[in-house]
């Protein structure tokens, strides 16, 4: 008997095994929502639903480039929706991007462009974005995911909000990290309106992100943080925020990974701390939910990579057991919070 599948299977199959990811409790208190075991990550499920309701629409028409910038996972994703729907797929990212996730977007067949210089304002973010721009006037009939402000990112995540609430039943609090704004609103929304209407939601930003009111400053970190304003933040749905600085993040990370053997880059890591930081500080019994975005894998190099840490300074000197308190006017250098209400203000 040949149980070869046909080639024109694969991509279907690859798409099938987005989605219905483990959770896993860890020994600082809360449950852990393990994205890494998707194809490419956590974006997988933003690409595919924004290119399959863009389809639906007849915005994105057959055979038509996609053209999107990405710091890499949505980028993954939007490579595995291309080989699946029959689109070329064009990338927009910067010198940060890890070699690993540069040639695995190409060996997916999407084309990378990377911009040398970043904008004066808005720093990489605005200067990827204007690429995007030149890119969709010069390729006749592309497409932009908008993953920034397109309504469909959000609501890609419906479905691992129904996933938590099959595994966890109950949610008290939700820690996410906030990048483009994406799966923290999605998943709340959700949550807040199948079963968990108390809801807490905890973002984790990166210090030098403009998204919670923050002056634009260097990021060593990927995955978290912005230098633009993406529309797809909710920022009336958040109970706090957490900003957490590069060698937070990193340690985090790597305790993660001697202790429970999953773990992730800089976002895991920095959701991890706060999470362990929640559980230590709540009352007994409330139960947490970190999204983990993605797994180690593009992180070989640099949150796992010594030689990378030692010449950021990532594994020497003391960091923050606690978080600080956020004062107004006084610069956020490590990891601080903000507790706010729901119209998005410090309180």
């Amino acid at each position: 008997m040949n149980n070869l599948l046909p080639v024109a299977a694969l991509p279907s199959l690859a798409a099938q095994a987005v989605g219905n990811t483990p959770v896993l409790w860890t020994d600082d208190g809360y449950w852990a929502k393990l994205e890494g075991f998707n194809v490419g990550g956590i974006k997988d499920r933003a690409a595919l639903h924004m290119v399959e309701q863009a389809r639906r629409r007849g915005e994105l028409r057959p055979g038509a480039p996609i053209v999107e910038s990405t710091s890499g996972t949505l980028g993954l994703g939007l490579a595995l929706a291309g080989v699946l729907h029959g689109h070329p797929v064009h990338v927009v990212t910067d010198p940060g991007l890890e070699p690993i996730v540069r040639r695995m977007l190409a060996a997916h067949g999407a084309q990378v462009h990377v911009v040398r210089e970043p904008s004066p304002h808005g720093g990489w973010q605005q200067a990827r974005m204007d690429r995007v721009a030149e890119l969709l006037l010069s390729l006749d009939g592309s497409w932009w995911p908008n993953q920034y402000g397109n309504p469909d990112n959000p609501d890609a995540y419906t479905g691992l909000a129904a996933e938590l609430s099959g595994q966890l039943d109950r949610i008290d609090v939700l820690v996410c990290a906030v990048g483009t704004g994406g799966h923290s609103a999605g998943i709340s929304r959700a949550l807040r309106a199948t079963g968990s209407p108390a809801l807490e939601l905890v973002g984790v930003d990166s210090v030098g992100s403009t998204v919670f009111g923050l002056p634009a400053g260097e990021r060593l970190m990927r995955g978290l943080g912005s230098s633009i304003h993406p529309g797809n933040v909710d920022h009336g749905a958040f109970d706090e925020i957490h900003w957490v600085g590069p060698a937070e993040a990193v340690r985090a990370a790597r305790r993660l990974a001697s202790r429970h053997f999953a773990t992730g880059g800089w976002s895991v890591g920095a959701v991890a701390l706060v999470a362990g930081w929640l559980a230590r500080t709540r009352p007994r019994g409330t139960r947490i939910a970190a999204v983990f975005p993605d797994g180690p894998q593009r992180y070989f190099d640099t949150v796992f990579n010594d030689e990378f840490c030692a010449a950021h300074g990532l594994l020497s000197g003391p960091v923050r057991e606690d978080p600080a308190g956020y004062e107004p006017g006084t610069p956020v250098d490590g990891w601080t919070r903000k507790v706010m209400d729901r119209a998005g203000r410090a309180r």
